[in-house]
């Protein structure tokens, strides 16, 4: 049985050999064309002007600059929003309990990215809708102005943000900044490129605090496992190894999802 498989194996070695050997003995070989009978390659002509040079204006090409700045701008709006949103110490906070349980990849950074953004929807959704209501539907309405909906839609954003900011960061920023004219003490008339600085440099700083709190238990279990492994001699054996159904186990127990969630949400109240 073992023989008659063997041969059909080498039989269809074969014959896909001769298959190969006959496509390539089929194939022709062409001189090079000549130069007079080869195809005429289009001129490919991509430009800004309606297609007449003529009627081009100097407003026509300030309107595709500001399309071509537009367009860059809408790629980093992300970057932006993100930043000046409660992102920033969601997503430092949960990186820090992964890296405190020692899971390593585990949550990956996907289910957390998603669950800070959730989060980020959820705290934002108050500030969204005074946007929504104060700048974006009376300027979709025709009410108001572009500069009005732009005034009218930052002012939101930035109490959110300056509740967030400590004092002292925002007077770093406001006196490295050399405005032409003073700030309140509550920064409501600071401008936007002054408040987000100082509002994600205090972000972190809070972001780092409860960090160091998560970092507490876990690191009180990491010692007396490492003391237990040292009393019975087991000096080859990892203590994160042991120590880790430790941490899974008390995070369970204490529903630890629920307690962060929680904490990170009444940070922001």
């Amino acid at each position: 049985m073992k023989n008659k498989h063997r041969k059909n194996i080498i039989a269809m070695s074969i014959s896909i050999l001769i298959f190969i050997i006959a496509i390539m003995v089929s194939q022709h070989v062409y001189a090079a064309p000549d130069a007079s009978q080869t195809m005429p390659i289009p001129n490919i002509n991509v430009s800004m002007n309606n297609g007449s040079s003529s009627s081009s204006t100097p407003q026509q090409y300030v309107q595709n600059i500001r399309l071509l700045v537009m367009l860059t701008v809408i790629t980093l709006l992300p970057s932006f929003i993100m930043m000046m949103t409660s992102f920033v110490r969601l997503i430092v906070v949960f990186g820090f309990l992964r890296t405190a349980m020692g899971t390593q990849q585990s949550p990956p950074n996907q289910v957390l990215i998603g669950l800070a953004l959730f989060l980020t929807v959820f705290i934002m959704f108050p500030v969204y809708s005074r946007i929504n209501s104060n700048a974006i539907t009376p300027y979709m309405e025709n009410k108001i102005t572009q500069e009005q909906a732009i005034d009218a839609g930052a002012k939101p954003l930035r109490q959110f943000m300056l509740k967030q900011t400590r004092k002292k960061d925002l007077r770093l920023f406001v006196d490295q900044a050399k405005l032409n004219y003073k700030v309140t003490e509550n920064g409501s008339n600071a401008p936007l490129y002054v408040v987000i600085p100082a509002y994600m440099i205090s972000e972190l700083k809070t972001a780092f605090e409860i960090g160091f709190l998560i970092y507490i238990p876990f690191m009180i279990i990491d010692l007396v496992v490492a003391s237990v492994l040292m009393s019975m001699g087991m000096f080859m054996l990892p203590p994160v190894m042991i120590s880790l159904p430790f941490k899974l186990l008390l995070f369970v127990m204490v529903d630890g999802w629920y307690l962060v969630v929680k904490s990170l949400i009444s940070s922001f109240s």
